[in-house]
Parts: C-alpha cells; structure tokens; sequence
C-alpha cells in the first residue's frame, strides 16, 4: 500500500530511514488542524513513535481573516500568518505547501475524522469507492457535516494521490450504547430507518480511554467541552451513554448550539415564525447556545471576562453551561451506580476553571471528591494515527 513513498535518508526534518509518515486532517466548521506523525515500524503501540512532526491548522476558513499555524513536534512556531482560505479543500492545498517546505517526504496514509457516517458506516476503515457512496447516501443525517467531509476527502486524494487515505468516524466510539439508551421514544419505523442516539466525540474518549489504559476505573464520566460539547458515560472502557443523540445538536447547550429542546419549541418556530429547514438548522446550530443566552457571545473565556466586569448576560451563560454539564454528571452517576473519575477535556474542560468547579459543586453528596476529577488534553490527531496505524498493519498481513 502506498509503496515507493519512503525516504531513504535523513532529512532536515530529522526523520530516520525508511520512516512511513502519516497526515491526520481534523476538519472543524471553519477550521482545518492537521498532524504529520511517524508511523511505527512494528509490534504494539509505541507513542514515542507517534508523536508529532509536525502540527498546525487553517483558521477562519471562508473569512477574511484567515491565519495558517505550524509548529514543530517540540512545539515551537514554524509557520504564522495571515492566510485567507476560500474553502477547506484550498485550506488544505495551502496546508500541504506548507508540509513539504518542512518534510520533503510525501505521507503514506492520511486519516480524516468524519463526524457522521451514518447508520451504515460504523467503524473505521480505508476510504474506498463503496464508502464514499455510502457517505453520499447518508448526507441527510448531517447536512452540515458530510458533505464538507466528502470535499476534503476529494481535495486529499488529488493532493496526496499516492497515500492511503482512511475515515475514522466520531460516533464508531458510541456502538456499544444498549438499545435502551440509543432509542428515542417514536415509532419503531424511525428507528428502523436510522433515527436513533449516535453520539460523537467518539475519537476525543478514544483517545482518554488510551491515556488510562489498565488505570481506567470501572465507573468513568468523560465531559468533551468545547465550542461543541458533550458528556459520555462509561462502564469498563466502553460508552453505554452519551448527550449528543441523531446529530452533534444534541444534548447540553455548547457555542452556537441549541442541545436539547422540547418538540414544542420547534413546532413554535415552524408554525409562528415560519422557518423554514434550512432556517431552522442556522438558528439551532449558529444562533442559539452561549451565544444567544449572552447577546453575541460564544467565547467561555471572553464571558468569563465580562461576568467578572457585572456583564448579566455573560453570568447567565455561564450558569446555564455549567448547570447542564452538574445535570449530566448527577444522571450519569446515577446510571453508572457510582462514579470512580471524572474526566473533563476539550478547550473549555481543560481550560476554564470557573467551568470546573461550579459544574461540580454540591455533587459530593453523589460521592465525586475532588481526588476523582481529572483534566486532561483529548488527542483526537494522536488517536486518529493509531487507527491509521492499526488498519494499514492489519491490511499488509
């Protein structure tokens, strides 16, 4: 697979002979952050081997104020500027000149992460004709998201023609849910046709459920909070339930998002205000949330800012977040009959200590002390290269 892409010496980039690279491609709503890792030669997971050569991202992408970031593995700034990227496939073509000024040797897989594959499409594996089809048939469960993946999935196979290119899906994590948490209450033709919980984040609790290892304990809550959020239960490792549901709407109020409303609401809309598809999905994914409980606001360090200044409208924001977040965990202990570790990841999780503790006061009562609370860095690139990793040894024996 992907043969005659190795380099057969040393380079500036300090790679060693024979060195197989991988790109990983995360792909947000207006931003593309990108990984170039080494692929280890052999035997189990080694992360020395894994970690980064290169990072970075496309920010803004679609705006005006466009910037492009790369670092060193180490960490120290390679590439930043303003740069303006039309669309993702462009972010990318801008992200690859600016690999190979850095790394001449050509990756030999590139990983995407998918938000949503559907209900056919439930486990990671190499992109073939087949599962694009099946991506293209499932467009209708994420209208935002498929179709942008599909593009950037057509932009890497012209950049990079030579390389495998491989979908790890964000909901494949959540296949374990029972069908009593994965069910909505509707007729069972719904959930015959796919209309079920998927959940998402999957690749983020991937990649924590890695950095325990054996030291998971049995009873784990995960907390994902970002501009997009959301909460797993976990019993021995595996998701049996999550607050995202059929799309990443779903669940608590994040950024923009609305999370989970009451039917009643969206029939207001339709009957009153007389939204139409397409206006309803803006309101719910780009209107609603943080933003919309502030007056304009997404940014949870920003309204930190304004709340501390007497800003109302920011402190309700907050409030609101946090106090979905207790919500969640209180549920979440009660369904797992306990809990052993909180994890909370994701920019706002790992960053926002006013979102830490006032998500957590008062559930002592529940038996979650301060010594199970952990706050550590999702890796989904990282976890995105294992998989590469996995599939590409596993496919060569």
């Amino acid at each position: 697979m992907a043969e005659g892409l190795r380099k057969k010496k040393s380079d500036r980039s300090g790679l060693d002979n024979d060195a197989d690279l991988i790109l990983v491609l995360n792909s947000g709503s207006s931003s593309l952050k990108f990984g170039i890792y080494r692929l280890a030669d052999s035997g189990a997971d080694n992360d020395k081997n894994q970690r980064p050569l290169l990072t970075g991202s496309a920010d803004r992408i679609g705006q005006s104020n466009g910037t492009l970031n790369v670092r060193s593995g180490d960490g120290k700034s390679l590439v930043q500027q303003q740069s303006v990227h039309e669309s993702q496939g462009h972010a990318l073509n801008i992200l690859a000149t600016a690999i190979r000024q850095h790394i001449p040797a050509a990756p030999v897989a590139v990983g995407h992460r998918i938000v949503h594959g559907g209900p056919k499409l439930r486990r990671h594996q190499l992109i073939t004709t087949q599962v694009v089809d099946e991506l293209r048939s499932a467009i209708h469960f994420a209208p935002l998201h498929i179709p942008q993946a599909l593009s950037l999935i057509a932009s890497a196979q012209k950049v990079f023609p030579s390389a495998a290119q491989f979908a790890c899906f964000d909901d494949a994590f959540h296949q374990t849910i029972p069908e009593v948490a994965s069910r909505f209450a509707l007729p069972s033709r719904y959930f015959d046709a796919g209309i079920r919980r998927y959940g998402f984040h999957g690749i983020s609790y991937e990649s924590l459920v890695h950095h325990f290892g054996a030291k998971l304990p049995e009873k784990s809550i995960f907390a994902h909070l970002g501009n997009g959020s959301s909460l797993c239960a976990l019993r021995n490792g595996m998701s049996i339930d999550t607050t995202m549901g059929l799309t990443p709407t779903g669940g608590i109020p994040m950024g923009t998002r609305s999370g989970d409303l009451d039917p009643g609401v969206l029939l207001y809309l339709l009957r009153n205000e007389k939204l139409d598809a397409d206006k309803l999905e803006d309101l719910l994914n780009h209107q609603c949330g943080l933003f919309a409980l502030s007056s304009g606001e997404s940014d949870v360090k920003t309204l930190e800012e304004r709340a501390g200044s007497g800003d109302s409208k920011a402190q309700l924001a907050l409030n609101v977040f946090a106090l979905a977040v207790r919500k969640t965990v209180g549920a979440y202990t009660a369904l797992l009959g306990g809990v052993d570790l909180l994890v909370f990841t994701g920019g706002i999780g790992e960053h926002s200590k006013y979102i830490q503790s006032t998500a957590t006061s008062g559930l002592e009562v529940l038996g979650l002390t301060a010594d199970k609370i952990r706050v550590v860095p999702t890796q989904e690139e990282l976890q995105i290269a294992r998989h590469c990793r996995e599939m590409m040894t596993s496919s060569a024996t």
